[in-house]
């Protein structure tokens, strides 16, 4: 379950992606939150976290504000989450990124918890990667590319 914080992010930076599809205005926070649904102050942490990230810009002045730097199919989602809400793995030991033997595994090749969760871990990391901030812009449903189809039914 992604946290409200990362909620808040994605729904921040599609106001930003939307605005740069547009005029390609800076937008002040308050302009963010009015949009997004995010209270301000917890978008302030939110937007500086972004910046810090390089996803964002900010541009001061009577027209400043922030604006997305990155194009909106550069942008992972598994990136966006990782920066807000740390590793994606359900186990340190399966992090790329953040990898920590547990400590009360003695023989990781034949964990039978890591196997099955590796497993998930893989088909989601797969899933998460491909996603992007494009994909959360064009209102449509990005996970049908990973559906089996229907088969075709004769009357």
């Amino acid at each position: 379950m992604i946290t409200h914080k990362t909620k808040y992010a994605l729904k921040a930076l599609m106001v930003l992606a939307d605005e740069k599809a547009g005029e390609g205005l800076a937008l002040r926070i308050e302009e963010i939150a009015d949009r997004s649904g995010a209270p301000k102050r917890f978008l302030e942490h939110i937007l500086l976290d972004l910046k810090r990230a390089g996803l964002i810009g900010s541009r001061r002045g009577r027209k400043g504000g922030y604006e997305l730097i990155k194009e909106p199919r550069r942008v992972s989602l598994a990136e966006v989450l990782r920066l807000i809400d740390g590793p994606l793995a359900p186990l340190p030991c399966l992090s790329r990124r953040a990898y920590q033997r547990c400590e009360d595994c003695t023989d990781e090749q034949s964990c039978r918890v890591r196997a099955v969760f590796g497993g998930f871990y893989a088909a989601y990391i797969l899933m998460i990667e491909s996603l992007t901030l494009a994909d959360l812009q064009e209102d449509a449903r990005p996970l049908e590319r990973f559906a089996i189809p229907e088969p075709a039914t004769g009357e």
